[in-house]
């Protein structure tokens, strides 16, 4: 009878080591997807941002708006529309599968405060300066933008004393080096115009939504992913729009301009169609991106997240460059190395790479 239970227990135990890891392998492959998602985000806002108005503000003739209009406004105009748009897809999907009432009742407790706290750093403040690189420099600073999971571990050892062991610090200075090495791109006397300020605005969409990372990772923990991810996108949205548009048309002298811009921008048509792509790709990369963090750990999840350094540029050379014949896409082959070291870099700042090759597929 003892030995029929040891048997039958050790049956149980080797059963439940293969549903977990079987649930682990699934969360990577989930936390993974969010990467992609988040390449083809980037490559279709870019799109948006090209079509309608958008081509007539940025023509040739500019439309009579100054250089602080195009480059701050606009850029923080364009993250408006997207997460706006993307806010709405997941109320939208919040309601078909009753969840807005857990959604409003979210939102009054200290999780949900917190993850209003996140949005608004990793929203107006990250995303916009994320749009405003990408506008001023092209897919050459996705990888820089990337370095959020360095700043992350960086962030998270100062201000909450998270470990920051010695692998980790070897994996935040692979990404410095990756860092470097895009940044040398700006050196060049054939680097474009704004390259440089493009690789600071990056820097500051890195910094951003690492200290959102840090923010939201209390909040992420005892919320349901879909309700985190409808509060994170409907707060940006309107945080650009009733907060950071306001205060970028007051800088530059016309509020009522802004105002004026963003009607124009969302009743543009044919680059509302691109705004649609781009909010719905933004809202799948957050939310696979929540829910691989709960399946295979918050550390790996942000590693696998963090391959949209590579996704971002791959995905804005086919999208844009090779179908839409859109100039500038084609990268260096040093930023391309640089991708993929930064990608690596990642993943040891989350864990040790020989961990993937064992056999159970254990967590780090």
């Amino acid at each position: 009878m003892k030995e029929g239970t040891f048997v039958a227990s050790a049956t149980a135990i080797a059963a439940k080591k293969k549903l977990s890891s079987q649930f682990f392998k699934k969360g990577v492959t989930v936390a993974l997807l969010s990467g992609l998602f988040y390449g083809l985000y980037t490559a279709f806002l870019t799109l948006g941002m090209a079509k309608g108005i958008w081509a007539d503000w940025y023509g040739a003739n500019t439309a009579g708006l100054s250089p602080f209009f195009l480059t701050f406004v606009l850029g923080a105009l364009g993250s408006a529309v997207n997460d706006s748009v993307s806010g709405i897809w997941a109320l939208a999907n919040a309601g078909i599968k009753g969840k807005l009432g857990d959604f409003f009742r979210t939102i009054k407790t200290v999780p949900g405060v917190m993850m209003i706290l996140a949005a608004l750093i990793g929203g107006p403040i990250a995303s916009a300066a994320y749009v405003i690189a990408l506008q001023m420099a092209g897919s050459i600073v996705i990888p820089i933008a990337a370095l959020n999971t360095a700043v992350g571990a960086i962030l998270g050892k100062i201000l909450f004393k998270q470990d920051l062991n010695k692998r980790m610090v070897s994996g935040v200075a692979i990404c410095v080096l990756a860092g470097v090495l895009i940044g040398t791109t700006s050196l060049g006397g054939d680097a474009p115009e704004g390259l440089l300020l493009g690789i600071g605005m990056a820097l500051i969409a890195a910094l951003g939504w690492g200290l959102e990372g840090c923010v939201a990772g209390f909040g992420t923990s005892m919320i349901d992913s879909e309700i985190g991810i409808t509060i994170r996108q409907t707060t940006s949205g309107l945080g650009n729009l009733l907060i950071l548009l306001p205060i970028f048309g007051m800088v530059g002298g016309n509020v009522k301009l802004a105002m004026d811009l963003t009607l124009q921008a969302f009743t543009s048509g044919p680059a509302m169609l691109w705004f649609v792509v781009s909010g719905i790709c933004s809202y799948y990369t957050f939310m696979l991106w929540y829910k691989g963090n709960g399946m295979c750990g918050a550390a790996l999840g942000m590693a696998c997240n963090g391959t949209y350094s590579f996704w971002g540029p791959f995905f804005s050379w086919i999208i844009l460059g090779i179908i839409f014949g859109m100039e500038g896409m084609a990268l260096p082959p040093v930023v391309w190395v640089s991708a993929v070291l930064m990608a690596f870099g990642i993943l040891v700042i989350a864990m040790n790479p020989m961990d993937l090759f064992k056999k159970e597929g254990g967590q780090a």
